[in-house]
């Protein structure tokens, strides 16, 4: 068994390892007062769960045989960490423990703790560390039981208490770090929605149900990510390094002085702050969390992703996705659809670049998926405002027109079953934070949060329906009156006036320009017309903007440099060789 979430202050205040220096008297203090609050209505939780633990301690298999090359695997991966050997750990966190799942325990789950604490020296915080891998491969392998979705989150509130609530001296790597916090989230969303498929379950179930009902509470998991944001002091962190006075991206967040667990959990949580406040339909709250990040050398300032400042979730790849994703999105549901395109084409060249390298490890399939989803994302925003199309990559615009032509041809015309496919393809997950009535289990809720983002997306899309129609007309003109229009268009003339000051409203957007936050915005203008109404008469002005050729030639000649300083160094070392011979 493990630690529960109703006492990991006192698992907190028991540890006396190797991973930290001392632990304060009061732990408490680094936690939210709402996290708090909700720890003071557990009620009878804590006795739930302690019953809970002393159960699941009786069902685990003490005596399971662990072949000799986990045991070797646990003993050096402990002495590493003891050591803080970041690049021998992580070597064996990415690929020794992956080429023994494979051979070992490709559908079953790891050896339990209490099998391999001996091994340890039954280290409190490193077996928490390993109950963390353990429950991941558990989730990604099998299909997880509720009492292992309450032991993870008990386990997950016993490492966050420690590493808040102590004097971490341990070094990790940033790749572990970040699958943390990308784990935390994951399982945060998948209880959400195992909790809201009621037909599924038995009665027994159900009961079980209602009395876990702090566990993976959205409160919770909001307040743990805000607990180590604010424990860590990252943001001050990222204002000093834009004025120059700190080296964390350089450094990729490690200081010698110091562990690095804590900064970076605190980094990686605002990412997570991000994609929970996207999953729950927040979207301004997200773009915030973004918005406090997005200094030079913080997250992003939806500028190309090959600047040397460009943060340090650019060098962990899942974050970098995982980031653009959420934002983009964000900013789609937002109505900002040049924004989104922008950042949906920073993300799609970043994925192109690094394919082949990307190709080589576990979640290669998951990058795949996610780049087409973007691509869906894409084609939504440029049917829906086909002028940020500008802003594309030569190489993501050909790759967009080979896979979503005849669609987007469609959903120009106003075609609501495509965008309804295409929608349900790319977005998130969505969640209900809140449990749902246990009084009718004959209904599931699992769907309702998706259903109900759908239907806001699509009554958007219905509102635009008639504005490519709209604009392709005005476009004809000069000037032309209001009848004349209507009977093209074969509307009324109230209804007429009505939609072309939806268009009106529709052609500003709120534009974030370079080098600024993603909330410190300017109204510009979206569309290639603009035109005003006097009296009958419209009167239509040609605002089509002369595609600029000179940055497409520029990026080609710097190609060709490289490519020639390249060639040149081959032939250096050709010709040395063949002197030689």
């Amino acid at each position: 068994g493990g630690s529960h979430c109703g006492s990991q202050q006192s698992s907190a205040a028991s540890v006396k390892g190797f991973l930290f220096d001392s632990l304060p008297s009061s732990s408490a203090s680094y936690l939210p007062s709402r996290l708090t609050l909700v720890k003071q209505k557990m009620g009878d939780w804590r006795q739930d769960a302690a019953d809970r633990d002393a159960k699941l301690h009786q069902m685990d298999h003490v005596d399971d045989v662990v072949p000799d090359m986990v045991k070797t695997f646990v003993v050096y991966f402990y002495r590493h960490i003891r050591e803080k050997n970041v690049y021998e750990i992580l070597s064996m966190y990415e690929t020794s423990f992956q080429k023994l799942t494979d051979r070992f325990y490709k559908a079953s789950s790891w050896p339990t703790v209490n099998a391999i604490a001996p091994l340890v020296d039954n280290d409190h915080v490193f077996c928490l560390l390993y109950k963390e891998m353990y429950y991941r491969h558990l989730y990604a392998k099998t299909s997880p039981t509720l009492e292992h979705r309450c032991e993870s989150w008990d386990n997950y509130c016993a490492l966050f208490g420690v590493i808040l609530h102590g004097n971490v001296n341990m070094q990790l790597p940033n790749a572990w770090l970040w699958d943390m916090i990308d784990e935390f989230i994951y399982q945060f969303q998948s209880f959400c929605q195992y909790r809201g498929k009621l037909t599924t379950k038995t009665p027994e179930e159900l009961e079980m149900l209602k009395r876990c009902d702090q566990v993976w509470n959205v409160l919770g998991v909001l307040n743990y990510l805000q607990a180590l944001i604010t424990k860590s002091d990252i943001e001050n962190t990222l204002e000093k390094e834009a004025k120059g006075e700190d080296k964390f991206s350089a450094n990729d967040g490690y200081d010698f002085d110091s562990s690095n667990v804590l900064r970076l959990l605190g980094y990686f949580s605002m990412v997570g702050l991000l994609r929970v406040h996207c999953l729950i339909g927040d979207y301004h709250g997200g773009l915030k969390v973004f918005n406090a990040g997005s200094s030079q050398g913080g997250l992003l300032t939806l500028e190309a992703a090959d600047s040397a400042n460009s943060g340090m979730f650019t060098k962990v790849p899942g974050c970098y996705i995982t980031t653009l994703y959420y934002t983009g999105f964000s900013l789609m549901m937002s109505k900002r659809y040049v924004d989104a395109v922008r950042t949906f084409n920073t993300i799609l060249m970043y994925i192109a670049r690094t394919k082949q390298m990307q190709s080589r490890t576990p979640g290669y399939e998951q990058i795949l998926k996610k780049n087409e989803q973007i691509y869906a994302l894409m084609a939504i925003c440029l049917s829906l405002c086909s002028h940020p199309v500008k802003f594309l990559d030569e190489s993501v615009s050909q790759a967009l027109r080979e896979k979503y032509t005849d669609k987007m041809a469609k959903m120009a015309t106003g075609d609501m079953q495509l965008y309804d496919e295409l929608f349900s393809y790319a977005c998130p997950k969505f969640i209900t934070p809140c449990p749902p009535s246990f009084e009718d289990p004959t209904v599931n809720y699992n769907q309702e949060a998706f259903r109900l983002q759908l239907k806001c997306f699509l009554t958007e899309v219905k509102q635009q329906t008639i504005l490519p129609t709209l604009r392709s007309f005005l476009k004809l003109y000069t000037t032309t009156s209001i009848s004349k229009l209507a009977s093209f268009l074969e509307l009324d003339e109230y209804t007429l006036r009505t939609t072309l000051l939806t268009l009106k409203q529709r052609a500003r957007q709120p534009t974030t320009t370079p080098g600024r936050k993603v909330l410190d915005f300017e109204w510009v203008s979206a569309v290639d017309i603009d035109f005003y109404i006097d009296g009958d008469m419209i009167h239509v002005v040609d605002n089509k903007v002369q595609r600029q050729y000179g940055d497409y030639f520029a990026s080609h000649i710097l190609k060709c440099e490289r490519l020639a300083h390249d060639l040149g160094k081959i032939t250096e070392v050709l010709s040395g060789t063949i002197a030689e011979v």
